[in-house]
């Protein structure tokens, strides 16, 4: 592993700036003035500033929403898909820039950023043009002087929480859906990481969005969503984020009878059985793992290798791991950025002491890494027992623990024994084992001999504690539709 060197000159290339809300189409600071600092990971060090929402801005941005969504649901489907169209050109556009926010903000390979914002317009481009397929359906009537219909009608004004680690990416697999069947779309973004997704609203507001149509606010996420949640405007609660927050909200919103998709944490098994490509489980692995220094909801996490593989596996994933530059994403060099935030540094050096003491081997890495910053090396980890607490706790960093087994039995119940169910991963050359796997693999998600392939227009969300509902695929839209049964009687 090797460390970029500073790169301020590189850093002087990408501006960043303060963040406002954006309530009825205009960008405003918070009625009482307050903010809070945004740092960049990669330095530790503050770089702008965040406008802080009070509940006068909280309702002002209810309001807004609402008149929006009496606007936009009657707004022809063809006219949302050519807004939303001009609005996923203009990030395609400003992609230089908005990546440049992205990895100041976020820490993540510059490289990366640019792959994220990409990927969102194109998510952005599949709703727009679903958004013209929410067809319903006619019925046959037993009365024939009857007819029947199924309508497919906007659910309401959206309530949207999303994570720091995909800033971009995670805001469009929502907005995408609420936008594409009529609804309006209040976000309650990540205070970390706010420029990004103010750029991406402001490519939705330069598009032709109607005031109100989306929304951006920030501030103390349990005020915020507290408010946001309970207010009779919403009809509809979405979230990304750990299991501990998305179980909170979900109560919430039942108890206000609002519906809701919850995409949660998750803690993906690994399964390489014996007769898989070795080389290519280690590259879609290795690829997977470090990609936004592990913090992805989908990221590998748990590496159950047969015990004829285990030792080549930590070996050709240990020289792999050592070739990464850890730096500055801004860096041309970088392929491994920093971690989040200083809790993400302290929760992997606990992750890997605990699993040290209790047996595992740390083949490269266990510590920090780079220069000031969050940084965190590499980490590969042999050996290790399934009580270890990177076995039974979502890592979210930069650390792949390996496990051997023997029978494919074995790994498939270490795959479900957790109560995570997101995504899951499988290398094998068998048919009949591939379909092993497809059956019994307890995920809302799995790859067969290839790395995360999270299209548009495949479904997306977990099982079990990692949440419930879609944000791809048609099912995606079902989730921002409601069913309304007609008949009508001539007389």
């Amino acid at each position: 592993m090797t460390s970029a060197a500073s790169q301020s000159s590189s850093a002087s290339q990408h501006s960043y700036v303060d963040t406002k809300l954006l309530i009825g189409n205009q960008w405003l600071e918070a009625s009482d003035g307050k903010t809070l600092p945004v740092v960049n990971p990669a330095t530790g060090h503050p770089i702008g500033k965040v406008a802080c929402a009070s509940k006068l801005d909280l309702d002002a941005a209810l309001e807004a929403a609402l008149k929006g969504f009496d606007v936009w649901r009657w707004t022809p489907a063809h006219e949302r898909t050519a807004v939303m169209r001009r609005a996923s050109g203009l990030l395609r556009q400003r992609v230089d820039a908005i990546a440049g926010l992205l990895t100041q903000e976020q820490g993540k390979p510059l490289a990366e950023s640019r792959v994220e914002v990409l990927a969102g317009a194109d998510i952005i481009d599949w709703f727009a043009d679903e958004g013209q397929r929410t067809y319903g359906r006619v019925v046959p009537p037993r009365n024939l002087a009857a007819q029947q219909l199924v309508l497919k009608e906007p659910v309401g004004p959206v309530a949207a929480f999303t994570p720091w680690n995909f800033p971009v990416n995670q805001i469009v697999r929502k907005l995408g859906a609420a936008l594409a069947t009529g609804c309006s779309f209040l976000c309650k973004a990540p205070e970390e990481t706010p420029a990004s997704p103010a750029a991406l609203f402001q490519c939705f507001v330069d598009a032709g969005a109607p005031p109100g149509v989306v929304g951006l606010v920030f501030g103390n996420p349990a005020e915020v969503s507290s408010h946001l949640v309970s207010s009779p405007i919403i009809r509809k609660v979405t979230f990304t984020g750990s299991t501990q927050v998305g179980k909170h909200l979900a109560a919430l919103a039942g108890t206000h009878m609002k519906r809701v998709t919850m995409e949660l944490g998750g803690h993906a098994p690994v399964v390489v059985a014996q007769d898989a490509d070795l080389e290519l489980a280690v590259k879609a692995c290795f690829a997977a793992k470090f990609r936004n220094a592990g913090q992805v909801c989908i990221s590998p996490s748990r590496f159950l290798v047969h015990r004829s593989l285990a030792g080549d596996f930590v070996d050709m994933f240990t020289q792999l791991s050592q070739g990464l530059t850890l730096g500055d994403g801004l860096a041309a060099t970088t392929t491994l950025g920093p971690l989040a935030n200083p809790r993400r540094l302290t929760a992997m050096s606990d992750l890997v002491r605990d699993a040290a003491a209790k047996g595992a081997r740390v083949a490269t890495g266990g510590g920090k890494g780079g220069e000031g910053g969050y940084f965190f090396a590499p980490t590969v980890l042999a050996d290790v027992p399934l009580d270890a607490r990177i076995f039974n706790e979502e890592p979210f960093g930069p650390v792949a623990a390996v496990h051997a087994f023997d029978h494919l039995d074995e790994a498939l119940a270490e795959s479900n024994r957790l109560p995570y169910g997101l995504a899951g991963y499988a290398f094998t050359r068998s048919l009949s084992a591939s379909h092993l796997l497809a059956q019994r693999m307890e995920v809302g998600m799995l790859w067969i001999n290839q790395p995360a392939v999270p299209l548009a227009n495949m479904p997306f969300g977990g099982v079990k504690d990692s949440g419930y509902g879609s944000e791809g695929g048609p099912e995606a839209l079902e989730a921002y539709l409601v069913s309304k049964s007609v008949s009508i009687l001539a007389s």
